[in-house]
């Protein structure tokens, strides 16, 4: 990589930082231990995960999980669904590439990781996982227990179920401990959809999942320093930071409840998808009755690549590129990630770059988008109602503070890269 992306990437770090100590709650107070070690870590453990020659070819590993677990639920969808779920058809397709049903053939993938992530719940590996991580959060950033638990629980698990891992000490955080609870909600996304992303763009980035993972991992030093620029506070609550274990009776109950919560989730991303995208067509059917653009129809698409290009840029897409991954950005910031990671595996290579479709992967790997802030509002308040003026509060700030940690972990990838 060249010296001027090297100082594009340094200058887009600055930028975040900056930005985030911008709008800070008290900008005479910065967290310079946050900043030290967040960026430390983020830094050292993407060089552990992206240069190791093993971490590589684990990467690539991945890919066949993600294919054993298609094809595991493809044969549940076939049986179910016959053809349209993925089954041989019993007639010859004229057209084989249009067989291909969304809603029947990857969004079940969804109920079989919720199956999965229960059964481990249920054998305790996650809660093991999670308190590893979470004592090392604890001791590098000086944060209490309750956060370090839901801050690690993030990485594996969604951004109203990693609170309700510390539901005793939730009321009682303190408003920068609350923020950065919430931050890590925004920057992260959950296990039930890291493998249907990855699913999505395998074609297109080599390692798909664990790219995935490991910006999940990374993003999460990346929220704490974020949040502690713009929230500052330095109290912690003390905690005994146990993991409650889930009630499961038997391994064949946590298979079962884990796959009712899995349908709820289901059916909750296939009718955003439907609204969503529709939502989308209705815009651009009106913006196309206004005159054209440098030769173009307007669109949705193009007003988020030229309001999202400069912020693309600093991440580290080279400008020639830069409209492209502005509209992905766009998309992923008021619409969703989901939909970004589908238009992302359409994107041309022509289009968009190796390096470039790396650091996207990075950036688009949070819940940071309005959509995802009313489940969340909805989930924290119903653990601490009296603290509901205080989360209201706090809600726009969050979306920023997710967008901008997803973006430095872009950024830092993109210097690796």
């Amino acid at each position: 990589m060249g010296a001027i992306e090297n100082l594009q990437g340094l200058l887009g770090i600055a930028a975040i930082l900056l930005l985030a100590w911008a709008v800070s709650e008290d900008r005479r107070r910065f967290d310079w231990r946050a900043v030290a070690v967040g960026l430390g870590l983020q830094l050292a453990l993407a060089l552990l995960l992206l240069r190791l020659p093993a971490a590589r070819e684990a990467f690539l590993g991945l890919n066949g999980l993600v294919l054993a677990l298609e094809a595991a639920t493809r044969a549940g969808t076939a049986f179910v669904f016959g053809y349209l779920g993925g089954g041989p058809a019993p007639f010859e397709a004229s057209r084989p590439g249009n067989a291909f049903v969304l809603a029947l053939q990857a969004l079940p993938l969804i109920l079989v990781i919720s199956a999965l992530a229960a059964l481990l719940w249920h054998w305790r590996i996650l809660p093991v996982v999670i308190k590893g991580v979470s004592r090392v959060l604890e001791r590098l950033f000086g944060i209490g227990g309750a956060v370090g638990v839901s801050a690690a629980a993030n990485i594996f698990v969604g951004m109203v179920e990693a609170p309700l891992l510390v539901r005793p000490y939730f009321a009682r955080l303190t408003r920068a401990e609350i923020f950065m609870v919430m931050t890590c909600g925004m920057a992260t996304v959950a296990g039930t959809v890291m493998i249907l992303y990855a699913s999505f763009i395998a074609d297109s980035v080599p390692g798909a999942l664990g790219h995935i993972l490991t910006a999940s991992i990374i993003s999460v030093p990346a929220a704490l320093l974020v949040a502690r620029l713009m929230v500052p506070g330095l109290e912690r609550t003390e905690s005994d930071a146990s993991i409650p274990a889930l009630a499961y009776d038997s391994s064949m109950d946590a298979i079962t409840r884990g796959t009712e919560q899995g349908v709820k989730l289901l059916i909750n991303v296939t009718a955003m998808l439907i609204v969503l995208i529709a939502l989308v067509a209705l815009v651009n059917a009106l913006l196309g009755l206004l005159p054209e653009a440098f030769g173009a129809p307007l669109s949705l698409e193009r007003l988020f690549g030229w309001l999202f290009a400069p912020y693309a840029w600093l991440l580290g897409v080279p400008w020639a590129e830069a409209a492209v991954a502005g509209e992905l950005l766009g998309v992923k910031t008021v619409l969703n990630e989901f939909i970004a990671y589908l238009q992302l595996a359409q994107v041309p290579e022509a289009e968009l770059g190796e390096r470039s479709r790396l650091i996207l992967v990075y950036a688009l790997c949070g819940f940071a988008n309005p959509g995802s802030l009313g489940i969340m509002i909805g989930g924290l308040v119903a653990l601490a109602p009296e603290r509901r003026g205080e989360l209201v509060g706090l809600a726009g700030k969050s979306i920023l503070s997710g967008t901008l940690s997803t973006g430095l972990t872009g950024a830092v990838v993109g210097l690796l890269s």
